[in-house]
């Protein structure tokens, strides 16, 4: 049985938020494209491409007080004319030893089908706490 395009993006950014909790690069790795391009909350960084978003996570998961970021889908609108779609949602930051959030907002993201998998090629973040 084959997952629908929702339930496959859902899964996957599943895969990506364990990953990231896990501090996995390897994970990581399949679930953006190759192009991938991210934009960050509060200072408008640019990551532009999957070797620069891993370098930047491993950086990431090397600082002494880690942040574990968690992205909750919304919404994921799939597209009936293309192999892509969008995703809508939530996310929040906590620190990897425990406690509150120290930052949370809203994201979008567009996904592309390549062969049987969804990959992230965009990620626009707003940091609002």
């Amino acid at each position: 049985m084959t997952a629908t395009p929702e339930l496959a993006i859902r899964l996957a950014r599943a895969a990506f938020n364990t990953a990231l909790a896990n501090a996995d690069l390897d994970a990581i790795a399949p679930i953006l494209a190759i192009d991938a391009v991210l934009v960050t909350g509060t200072d408008s960084a640019v990551l532009a491409g999957r070797k620069a978003q891993l370098l930047a996570w491993k950086r990431e998961f090397a600082a002494p007080s880690r942040i574990v970021y968690t992205r909750t889908p919304d919404t994921i609108t799939v597209s009936p004319v293309e192999p892509i779609a969008f995703e809508h949602g939530r996310w929040q930051g906590v620190p990897a030893s425990g406690g509150a959030a120290v930052a949370s907002g809203v994201y979008t993201a567009k996904w592309r089908q390549v062969g049987t998998a969804w990959v992230i090629e965009a990620e626009l973040y707003l940091t609002l706490a």
